[in-house]
């Protein structure tokens, strides 16, 4: 795997603190990877040492309870307008004793992914988070990518910038090929199978899917998380983007990279050798143990997360990914193949139909055929060695005003459509 962002074999080496401690930052701190990757680091302590957190600012008071509780040296909020509540709510955690730096603005958490670390964990969601990536690399850390983003809008930067085994995958599914690999070498790998839990909507028709509603595909069966990537996985656009990483993370053949519907997430990924046998890494559905893999690697973190009880009886299934009822997958195929800047296009005009979507302005099968549109009408995109963090930018702001026209162009239809089915009911 030695053309891989991700290769297991290989073994990045970033400074460690004295003492053996291994010092983390962790970006995005009040989400949901970061509020694990601190119950981890707690669970720990003689392993690790948080010295920076940053959030965008919404959560004050959790972040000042956590800079407290770690004893960081620096605290970061993309968000100016929130500093003085952080400092009040800093004020009150910490009383008389020192208290920690702040750095507030949209580079915040670039400016601490810099900062003397062993490893930057990302958790930012949204491609906001390829900044602090770049920054990271850059600054010769190790970087635990939870955000998948970055790698997908940015995916020649990041190429570029990255050393051998320098990004640690932590997305489950990523994490699990990471694993995966271990078993065999780059020649002997057939093909990544990608597994998805189908979400809620498993075993419907494109035609029922037509109907459904935000709190329809907000209840997620198996994982809790945010919104955007609660409908991504509805739509299955989370998957497509996986797909479009795997290949970058793993430099394998969109051809080679499968889509499995696996509703009980016990499997979070698998690999496929040319000799037919297949590894595939499973675990109970609990992010903690992906962030362990990204936070102590090459080391395993002792009961990171919940084992399986194998002396009770559970049954696994495997079924085919329906291309008609959920087109992403295809879509982002043929988006990763375009490369350059059309990913950012998919990424950026996906988070604004997920947004008009859950504000009732777009039907739920609208959210990927408008992105289609958006994708189609974008064209050749800016690609290889010319593509700057200034082209992603502006074919993110062109997606994003894009996708937005399309969306209120079709909010009439979708408006009276909901309100004749809640009359029906």
């Amino acid at each position: 795997m030695t053309d891989s962002l991700a290769d297991p074999h290989l073994r990045y080496s970033a400074p460690t603190a004295a003492g053996g401690q291994r010092e983390i930052v962790i970006l995005g701190s009040t989400g949901s990877i970061g509020t694990q990757a601190i119950d981890l680091v707690l669970r720990n302590p003689d392993r690790f040492r948080v010295t920076g957190l940053s959030a965008a600012g919404g959560r004050v008071g959790l972040l000042a309870e956590q800079a407290r509780q770690l004893k960081v040296r620096t605290v970061a909020v993309a968000r100016t307008d929130t500093v003085p509540a952080l400092r009040e709510a800093l004020a009150a955690q910490y009383g008389a004793e020192p208290q920690p730096e702040i750095l507030a603005g949209p580079e915040a958490a670039a400016e601490l992914a810099r900062s003397e670390c062993h490893t930057v964990l990302n958790g930012i969601t949204g491609s906001i988070g390829l900044a602090p990536t770049l920054a990271a690399l850059e600054a010769g850390r190790t970087l635990a990518l939870a955000n998948k983003e970055s790698l997908i809008v940015g995916g020649p930067l990041v190429k570029a910038l990255a050393k051998p085994g320098q990004i640690i995958p932590v997305d489950s599914e990523h994490a699990a090929l990471f694993q995966a690999l271990l078993g065999g070498t780059r020649a002997e790998v057939r093909k990544l199978v990608v597994t998805a839990s189908g979400g809620p909507f498993r075993g419907r028709t494109k035609a029922e899917l037509a109907s459904v509603t935000p709190q329809d595909a907000l209840a997620h069966p198996t994982w809790s998380m945010g919104p955007v990537i609660t409908i991504n996985s509805a739509t299955l656009v989370n998957k497509g983007l996986e797909v479009i990483e795997a290949h970058l993370l793993y430099d394998i053949p969109f051809e080679r990279i499968e889509v499995v519907v696996h509703p009980q997430s016990y499997v979070h990924s698998m690999v496929e050798f040319v000799d037919g046998s297949t590894l595939a890494q499973a675990t109970p559905p609990d992010m903690r143990g992906p962030i362990a893999i990204g936070l102590g690697w090459p080391e395993r973190i002792p009961d990171a997360a919940p084992a399986f009880d194998w002396s009770t009886a559970s049954t696994w299934e495997f079924f085919p990914l329906d291309d008609e009822a959920f087109p992403s997958v295809g879509l982002a195929r043929h988006v990763g193949g375009l490369g350059g800047t059309a990913p950012a296009v998919f990424n950026a005009a996906n988070e604004e139909c997920v947004d008009a979507f859950l504000a009732g302005g777009l039907p739920f099968n609208g959210i990927v055929d408008t992105v289609a549109e958006v994708v189609a009408e974008h064209g050749t995109p800016t690609t290889g060695t010319r593509l700057t963090v200034a082209d992603v930018l502006e074919a993110e702001a062109w997606a994003r005003a894009r996708a937005r026209e399309l969306a209120a162009r079709t909010a009439p239809a979708s408006r009276t459509a909901k309100a004749t089915s809640e009359a029906r009911a």
